[in-house]
């Protein structure tokens, strides 16, 4: 029998519950979410539907409206039904999965699991969502069958957008059930699998809350700052952005308290217990209720002048005040400004000699030696812990991955310098003269396995192609300054971008034409892609903007002219190439980034996709092919044998993606807003990506590829401009646009409209082309055009002139 999910059900419509639901609809997955009937109804009420599903409508409500969304695209919260434990129980016979969300508490889920035992149909998987609770105790008592199909499934908050998902398995769950899972969560769902053991708090929880606890714990010692220990536990040691403690904030320190507690009562040794004791000034914050985001005031608080300016203040440990916020340095940080890689910043900062390099040491060796005291305890490998940090807690580097960063050796060395004891395992692994933790070869990555004293390759899919393993194996074909051509092997190269934010210049538009060339010659295919870190990442946010902006104030235009005319060259050779190139984003894909998408023969994008053509924010239109290549998707998708064909119903939506410079918040919506056409895929992770590009290429090669012939395209002409007046006089008045925004749509209209020529004309592409170029530098010669630059440049931020 082919096991196969169709219909899937989430007990509890709380926010973790509610967010897996929302995650499995997305995923076109027919869920039923159910919730308890409220304890506090009125005798009429009992009789009313609506108020015994009040609590779960709430749920289902909150996923229309919660921010960031939780759903890909509103229309899903259709596969969504809902009900309630005593009314509708009998549904779950109906279902294929039934995962359990409810309170953390041993008897409620064993109850409840007993009641689902009596109503499930034999094979229906089971799974609790617990974060600490023994799975060997919810089941105990239960059916054979049930035993077999339990296992714990624990998502990681926000469900869509954190990539862990941690698979335990129970100590009689199937083990073909178990595989089948963990391709389900990996493919279908897009998670990083991470394989934990049935012990407290799994394997991410367990080694990122007693970093945290230890972590404050060392700083009240050692009277460090707030501000000092985010500074240092920053993106400079490859942690988010919001490093330590503003995460905290925004996790809880309310969820944050109950995980350290909880760990420390389910943890047996002494020793260990002390890492997950909460210091004085977090149980006085908790007893004041500044639990972070939640109640606005945590460790950090943002408060409003008179003037509505917002205030950053931090939180004074000794006086739980808050303070003006200040920007704080040490030399360490310096060191790391100056270093080029990652590992190279880490080592700036931990091997320092000021009080932040000392801290960030100190901190950094207990959480080396915790993990590694850790295997095989919560997980048989490092790669497990490695994954977990990466995927649930955004770290860039995993503790081992880390340990490597700063060499095995030589830090060990300092932890003995400075009394610290070190592993057995790791002396024994540096005794053998072993001195990393991962190694590469022939594009493959090993694991050093503590059991079998020895390399392991790291398993992962097929399609879970690395870019940086091949490069480091001798696939590197040709590479400069600002891009790489990658060999995926089987014929298939990659470009990759690798500029800030992947930005496109004039470097990256000479080196894709390059690139095509040895594809024709040696190759059947090309992905354009990457794998640059973060979240969501950048797949490419647009043009270079100082290139752009500098030469337009050093009046060399013909420059950006002929940038301009050699970037519809490459996109155009990009469509009619004699071998399929295939794009595959994620992240964001603005301006010139969604413009090569949209000029390759397919897309394979990530389902976290924000596509947009932006430039009007800077005064610009699209300029690499754009305003013709969204146009076309939208005339190539009418059927060639409807004749009669309003053009105004395709071209107002193609005009507002624009005009208004309409970015989609997921994959889904950049299909609905037409960036995506019906033969472009969505793949739901992005470990997958490339290789699922990869596949598509070679998929269209073995199809008997033939580039498109070149056809004119259908064009409104004249009577663009006239027909998008009214939607601009509309905008304008509301307020939406300025007059600036309304001179630069005008002109927009034009060149998706083909410029003056009869309504259902047929023109060449190059038409379109010409007059996008042509406005590009003539928006370029206006002052207001200038300033937006230039505010963007400096802020981040749009300026509405």
């Amino acid at each position: 029998m082919v096991r196969k999910i169709r219909k899937a059900a989430v007990i509890g419509s709380g926010v973790m519950g509610g967010g897996i639901a929302a995650l499995l609809a997305s995923a076109g997955i027919k869920t039923l979410m159910l919730d308890i009937v409220p304890f506090d109804l009125t005798e009429e009420e009992k009789k009313d539907p609506k108020a015994r599903n009040r609590m779960v409508k709430a749920g289902y409500d909150n996923l229309l409206t919660i921010q960031p969304a939780l759903l890909m695209q509103k229309k899903d919260i259709g596969l969504i039904s809902i009900g309630n434990l005593e009314d509708d129980f009998d549904q779950l016979a109906e279902c294929d999965w039934i995962v359990e969300v409810v309170v953390e508490n041993l008897k409620v889920k064993q109850d409840l699991f007993a009641r689902i035992d009596k109503v499930r149909k034999a094979g229906t998987v089971v799974s609790s969502n617990t974060s600490g609770i023994p799975l060997k105790a919810m089941s105990e008592g239960l059916s054979d069958d049930f035993r077999k199909h339990f296992l714990g499934t624990h998502f990681f908050n926000p469900v869509r957008y954190m990539h862990l998902l941690e698979i335990i398995p129970g100590e009689e769950t199937d083990k073909d059930l178990l595989c089948f899972m963990a391709d389900f969560g990996e493919r279908i769902l897009g998670k990083g699998i991470v394989w934990a053991k049935d012990t407290p708090n799994f394997v991410g929880n367990r080694i990122g809350v007693q970093g945290m606890v230890k972590t404050m714990q060392m700083m009240q010692e050692e009277g460090m700052t707030v501000t000092e220990v985010d500074a240092l536990f920053g993106q400079a040691m490859g942690r988010p952005k919001t490093a330590m403690l503003k995460t905290a904030d925004i996790v809880g320190l309310d969820t944050l308290g109950h995980v350290a507690r909880n760990s420390y009562e389910l943890i047996s040794d002494e020793e260990e217990k002390k890492d997950f004791v909460l210091p004085d000034f977090f149980d006085q914050m908790l007893e004041k209720k500044m639990l972070g985001k939640k109640t606005q005031g945590g460790f950090y608080k943002t408060e409003l002048t008179p003037e509505w300016k917002k205030v950053r203040k931090v939180i004074n440990l000794d006086s739980l005040e808050y303070e003006d916020w200040q920007k704080v340095e040490f030399p360490c940080l310096q060191e790391a400004k100056k270093a080029k890689t990652l590992p190279d910043k880490i080592r700036a900062i931990v091997y320092g000699d000021d009080k932040g390099a000392r801290f960030a040491w100190k901190v950094l060796a207990d959480q080396l030696i915790y993990s590694a005291l850790r295997i095989p305890e919560i997980s048989d490998t490092i790669v497990e812990i490695d994954n977990a940090m990466k995927w649930g807690f955004n770290f860039e580097m995993g503790p081992f991955e880390a340990w490597d960063a700063i060499g095995v050796k030589e830090s060990v060395a300092k932890m003995e310098a400075d009394g610290l004891t070190v592993p057995a395992k790791v002396k024994d692994m540096l005794a053998a003269d072993v001195t990393s933790f991962y190694k590469t070869e022939n594009g493959k990555v090993s694991f050093y396995d503590f059991d079998t004293k020895g390399y392991k390759e790291v398993v992962v899919s097929e399609s879970n192609i690395s870019l940086a393993a091949l490069k480091g194996s001798g696939k590197l074909v040709k590479t400069c300054d600002s891009a790489s051509l990658v060999d995926l092997g089987d014929g298939v190269f990659c470009c990759e971008f690798h500029t800030k934010m992947n930005a496109l210049n004039a470097e990256i538009i000479q080196f894709m034409d390059e690139a095509m060339d040895y594809v024709d010659e040696n190759g059947v295919g090309l992905v354009i892609g990457n794998q640059a870190g973060g979240m969501p990442g950048a797949f490419s946010a647009g043009a270079d903007l100082v290139q752009v902006g500098t030469a337009a104030k050093t009046d060399r235009l013909e420059e950006v002219d002929q940038m301009i005319r050699a970037l519809h060259a490459v996109v155009q050779r990009e469509t009619f190439s004699p071998f399929p190139v295939v794009a595959a984003p994620y992240g964001l894909a603005l301006g010139g980034g969604c413009e090569v998408c949209l000029a390759a023969d397919r897309i394979v994008a990530h389902a976290e996709l924000y596509m947009g053509l932006v430039e009007i924010g800077v005064g610009l239109l699209p300029g690499g092919g754009g305003c013709k290549n969204l146009w076309k998707k939208a005339v190539n998708s009418i059927p060639s044998h409807v004749k009669d064909v309003d053009l105004s119903k395709f071209f107002i939506p193609t005009f507002m993606n624009i005009a208004t410079a309409k970015v989609s918040m997921s994959a889904a919506q950049a299909r609905a807003a037409g960036f995506l056409g019906p033969q472009d895929r969505i793949v739901f992770n992005r470990d997958l990506l490339i290789g699922e590009a990869k596949k598509e290429v070679l998929r269209m090669a073995d199809a008997g590829y033939a580039p498109p012939a070149k056809k004119k395209l259908k064009v409104l002409g004249a009577a663009a401009e006239g027909m998008v007046n009214g939607e601009i006089f509309n905008m304008q008045s509301a307020g939406y646009v300025s007059e600036y925004d309304a001179f630069l749509a005008r002109r927009i209209a034009t060149v998706v409209g083909g410029g003056d020529v009869r309504t259902n004309s047929e023109v060449d592409e190059e038409v379109i082309l010409n007059l996008e170029r042509e406005a590009f530098i003539d928006f370029l010669k206006q002052e207001k055009t200038l300033a937006r630059i230039e505010h963007m440049l400096k802020t981040g931020k749009p300026l509405r002139n």
